[in-house]
């Protein structure tokens, strides 16, 4: 029986191709790095309900990016200063009027971003709004890159030194506080690892995107377990497994990479809202003709009888 040589097999040459070029080994490692720190965060995004939060943190960076480049700074403190204050904003409007916090959230990322599309037209910088919006990770200088592993790296640091009292914060702040937790300072820790994921992910996913990259792990993790650990797992491997595949498929189909990852993982969503054990539809429907059959066989009851 003769057998291909390995090279000459189809698949082994559509996973190596790309490998034979440096910006694309590049683009792989950082866009799975990136995947990680989102995932991760995101669960605990998931369980506090934050996924507008991240939207707005996400639009008002806008500003710092290019404050950044007019300055000649990295674009990450930019990015961060303008996205942590906006979380400042949020919250002193909240406690200092009567809307709710979804309209204040509303109005403020709004207007920030608002006013970072006002200062790129008015700015002169070489910045492409294009690839702040929808990210260019395929391009990454090796500035960026130091940048994106120096946010991310912390935002991990952080998550893994305060993990128990950030899990208790997003499940039960209640309780937080009646236990002795600064809630106040759990709060604004978690804001800042949120707009340090962000900057971290701007390259790779851009502002548009990178919200689905912080909300849809968690929520497909969420569908699958009910524990965290396992939310962790979920998340982190359906993250990275969309943003190195659709690294690849960005190269040979020619398309946006920040896109395919996205899509990738909205169809692994659908898969986990379909197909999950617990609180897929296909379970939900089980479970609902199930109570039907056993209703239908019980036994009449007098009642019923008379």
């Amino acid at each position: 029986m003769n057998y291909l040589p390995v090279a000459t097999l189809p698949l082994w040459n559509w996973i190596v191709e790309p490998l034979q070029y440096g910006f694309m080994v590049q683009a792989i490692w950082v866009s799975a790095f990136v995947g990680l720190v989102c995932a991760v965060l995101s669960c605990y995004i998931t369980l506090k309900g934050w996924s507008l939060m991240g939207d707005a943190i996400s639009h008002a960076v806008v500003p710092g990016v290019v404050v950044a480049y007019a300055l000649n700074i990295p674009f990450a403190i930019g990015a961060f200063l303008f996205g942590f204050g906006a979380t400042v904003a949020i919250g002193y409007v909240k406690s200092k009027t009567r809307l709710k916090e979804d309209a204040v959230i509303g109005v403020v990322f709004t207007g920030f971003f608002a006013f970072g599309l006002v200062l790129v037209t008015k700015v002169p910088s070489n910045i492409d709004l294009f690839h702040i919006l929808f990210g260019n990770v395929l391009g990454i200088s090796r500035q960026d890159i130091i940048q994106t592993l120096i946010a991310g790296g912390i935002t991990l640091a952080v998550i893994l030194l305060r993990r128990k009292d950030l899990l208790l914060f997003c499940f039960d702040p209640n309780q937080a506080k009646a236990i002795g937790l600064n809630t106040q300072a759990m709060y604004y820790t978690l804001l800042s690892v949120l707009a340090l994921t962000i900057v971290a992910a701007l390259q790779t996913a851009g502002i548009v995107l990178v919200i689905s990259m912080l909300v849809t792990p968690g929520s497909i993790a969420y569908l699958m377990s009910d524990r965290f650990d396992r939310m962790l797992v979920v998340a982190s491997a359906s993250s990275v497994f969309s943003c190195v595949f659709g690294t690849y498929l960005s190269y040979h189909f020619d398309v946006s990479t920040g896109g395919s990852i996205v899509v990738l993982l909205t169809l692994i969503f659908v898969l986990a809202m379909v197909f999950a054990p617990k609180y897929g539809l296909l379970a939900q429907e089980y479970r609902k003709r199930s109570s039907q059959l056993l209703e239908e066989e019980q036994p009449p009851t007098a009642i019923d009888r008379a």
